[in-house]
């Protein structure tokens, strides 16, 4: 049986900052445990930027925010065991971890103190009771996400998006800038689940329209998808007869909503929390089973990665006094702040032309433009600096970021994620997509290489926002 002070299960932003913190107090034997190829997890696929706003002061992609965490790790040679899937943790003094992988098989892990890192899932197609077959074409949108970022595939040409949280309005400019036409996004509630600077940047950017209080009511086709029927509904959210409309499409996209990854958290014997979805902790964020703690998503889903990262710190510093100085009485249970989401409803009566939603940070904040007869600008309602800056930007010549992928011959994987190296005019982001859509590159590949100079014929190079090592 092998032995560890302290087992992290999950190797995504969780389970690195809980180690790291582990470390920084002074436990050093720590093993992390990570089903998938590489550490750093949901990041990998999340290409986009909005990243590191408070972690780093700065504004990272999902690989790039991943790579910091990474390479602390390697720094303080914490060591980890990919493609390790964990099927059974005990608690107590000692827990023992039961994991099993392709090269050792079947093994026991006796560790001193667990932390649960296991992130969450999407909600099934299950849970939404759409009537239909099960034809191909119907995937999560984070399945469609891992398709398109990670193994470089398309799931479909023609897309109807249900659900408007960020991950939903994130895919549909995702697969527009991959070249498919993305018809709508459809919401069930009266307002956006996601970010209001998203709807700007993912939908009101390409021309997407987004429904709200409509669903899709039936799904067509039997080998693959040919279509959806999308319905308005009540105040109920009940279907309202006659309202139905036929949308041609042959991808399904799913966003409706995260659930946390407990399976291991109810096996081992915790007691489970009704309304974050997770194990109850108390304010040490140890569970009821005694040595276990748990952090990041599978204890609550969060918004922000940087809060997550937060969040684990807290909860490896908590298990290394554990370790480092034994149980204390487990107190009472505490749960989590969960901050209040606000509705993401846009004012009905915004003029697009004056009134711009800012894109600078998860605030969104509502900002209105005007050019006065001088020639100057009246800036108001932004909250910041950056809020005029970017309306100034916005009314005289708009720009944007632009993430995506480029092809890779004789790397590890098939693809590498790559953004402009700084804004580019927005009428440009096409003939930039159209660029990197065309390039392939040759393996090894590091952050920061400059893959394409003078993108659309702009002075911005496209760089590279991950690492792929040539294959051996």
């Amino acid at each position: 049986m092998k032995k560890a002070d302290l087992v992290v299960i999950g190797g995504g932003p969780a389970g690195m900052a809980a180690a790291l913190a582990a470390w920084e107090k002074g436990v050093r034997d720590i093993l992390i445990l990570e089903r998938d190829r590489d550490l750093g997890g949901i990041l990998n696929q999340c290409i986009h930027n909005g990243f590191g706003l408070h972690a780093f002061r700065e504004e990272l992609t999902g690989p790039e925010y991943a790579a910091r965490y990474i390479d602390m790790i390697q720094e303080k040679k914490i060591p980890s065991l990919l493609n390790t899937m964990v099927v059974d943790v005990q608690g107590g003094s000692p827990c023992v971890v039961t994991a099993m992988n392709k090269e050792q098989g079947m093994f026991r892990v006796e560790a001193k103190g667990v932390v649960f890192a296991m992130g969450c899932r999407e909600r099934p197609r299950g849970a939404m009771n759409i009537p239909g077959f099960r034809p191909a074409g119907i995937y999560s949108a984070g399945t469609a996400q891992r398709y398109v970022n990670i193994e470089g595939r398309m799931p479909g040409r023609e897309v109807v998006v249900l659900g408007s949280g960020d991950i939903g309005l994130i895919m549909a400019r995702r697969m527009t800038l991959q070249g498919a036409s993305v018809k709508m996004v459809a919401e069930i509630m009266p307002y956006s689940g996601g970010l209001k600077r998203n709807i700007v940047q993912c939908l009101d950017d390409f021309g997407i329209p987004l429904k709200l209080s409509h669903t899709v009511t039936q799904i067509h086709g039997t080998d693959r998808v040919e279509g959806v029927t999308v319905s308005r509904v009540d105040e109920d959210l009940r279907p309202i007869p006659s309202s139905e409309e036929f949308i041609r499409c042959d991808t399904l996209l799913l966003s409706c909503g995260l659930i946390p990854e407990n399976e291991l958290s109810q096996s081992a014997g915790a007691q489970m929390d009704d309304v974050t979805g997770g194990p109850v902790v108390n304010g040490k964020l140890e569970t009821t089973v005694q040595g276990i703690f748990a952090c990041g998503n599978v204890l609550h889903v969060h918004d922000l990665v940087d809060n997550v990262s937060r969040e684990a710190g807290q909860a490896g510093a908590f298990a290394a006094d554990y370790i480092l100085h034994g149980e204390e009485e487990w107190g009472e249970a505490v749960r989590p702040k969960i901050p209040v989401k606000t509705k993401c409803a846009l004012p009905k009566d915004r003029d697009p032309a004056n009134d711009l939603i800012c894109i600078g940070c998860p605030a969104g904040c509502l900002i209105t433009a005007k050019k006065m007869e001088d020639g100057s600008l009246s800036i108001t309602g932004n909250t910041c600096q950056k809020g005029e800056d970017y309306a100034r930007s916005e009314m005289t010549a708009p720009a944007r970021n632009v993430t995506s992928i480029i092809r890779v011959n004789d790397g590890a994987g098939k693809v590498v994620p790559v953004k402009t190296a700084s804004e580019i005019p927005k009428e440009k982001i096409h003939a930039c997509m159209e660029e990197i859509r065309a390039a392939v590159i040759q393996a090894p590949v590091k952050i920061g290489d400059i893959l394409i100079e003078n993108v659309a014929g702009t002075p911005v190079p496209v760089i590279a926002t991950g690492n792929m090592p040539r294959i051996p």
